[in-house]
């Protein structure tokens, strides 16, 4: 089973692959920036090669990205919205150099209440992305908890994103689905979990998840708040993890941990990880 967690690039991106071995990780996913700034790096041959040469040493066999935090490709402001494209646009670039499966991404705010406008412009920016930026690294739109103009906290409005990105790159598009949000969004991933993998199938369709973030929530059902939780410690508990794990149409869907980290890192993915592990059948 493909399955890790997010790890840190400190140092470099080239101690990330060491980071995800130290962890068991057979799936990781990585920041190619810091992700709370606007600058981007520009990548030498050298870290480039010295990354994918430790991604191949230790037998990882899935790598995504998440991008900036600053990113908001469904904004109404024209300067945030260009600025936020030409930082997609290398994050697409840095990731697709790097040679990483896929980037994850928030289907960002439509800060002006418009959210049919707001899956528009942001679908046809990532449509533009990747005509701009060919390869095989796939975007997987995220799902989220619903904060405020947050779009993407419904399978509909995921559904119209996909719908509206150009038909020459909708093959590289699909959805991370993150636990934390969806049972924060309000789908009772405790009580009827048969039924929200049901409605996800017929809206969206199962075979378009990219990857899993597994995160347990501090906030209730329904709470619209994104917190983390170490799985099995929050709202959500054990069972639908379980489930998760040992779903049949699910077993080559990578998944990644996005949990607390504390002060020992891997310590606490590593525990996390092995309570992962015990739930399989």
């Amino acid at each position: 089973m493909l399955l890790g967690a997010h790890v840190s690039i400190a140092g470099g991106l080239r101690n990330a692959p060491p980071r995800g071995e130290e962890i068991g990780a057979t799936a990781i996913q990585i920041f190619t920036k810091q992700a709370n700034r606007w600058a981007d790096p520009v990548l030498d041959p050298e870290q480039v090669e010295a990354f994918r040469a430790g991604i191949e040493e230790v037998g990882i066999r899935f790598v995504c990205a998440h991008d900036s935090y600053l990113i908001n490709l469904a904004t109404a402001d024209p300067v945030l919205r260009d600025r936020s494209y030409a930082s997609f646009r290398a994050e697409l670039e840095r990731s697709t150099l790097l040679g990483l499966d896929a980037i994850v991404t928030h289907p960002g705010n439509a800060t002006d209440g418009d959210p049919q406008r707001g899956i528009l412009q942001n679908a046809h920016l990532i449509g533009r992305a990747l005509e701009e930026v060919p390869g095989s690294t796939r975007v997987l739109l995220e799902t989220t908890a619903g904060t405020g103009t947050a779009l993407g906290s419904n399978f509909e409005e995921l559904a119209a994103l996909l719908e509206a990105i150009p038909d020459t790159v909708r093959d590289r598009v699909g959805i991370c689905f993150d636990t934390c949000h969806v049972f924060a969004a309000g789908y009772d991933l405790i009580e009827n979990y048969d039924g929200v993998m049901a409605d996800f199938d017929r809206i969206i369709g199962l075979d378009l998840i990219g990857v899993f973030h597994l995160n347990d929530s501090q906030k209730p059902l329904g709470s619209r708040r994104d917190r983390h939780a170490d799985i099995g410690a929050g709202m959500i508990g054990d069972e639908p993890f379980r489930r998760i794990m040992n779903d049949p149409r699910l077993v080559n869907t990578p998944r990644v941990l996005e949990t607390p980290k504390g002060n020992d890192p891997a310590a606490n993915d590593r525990r996390n990880l092995a309570r992962l592990r015990a739930m399989m059948e």
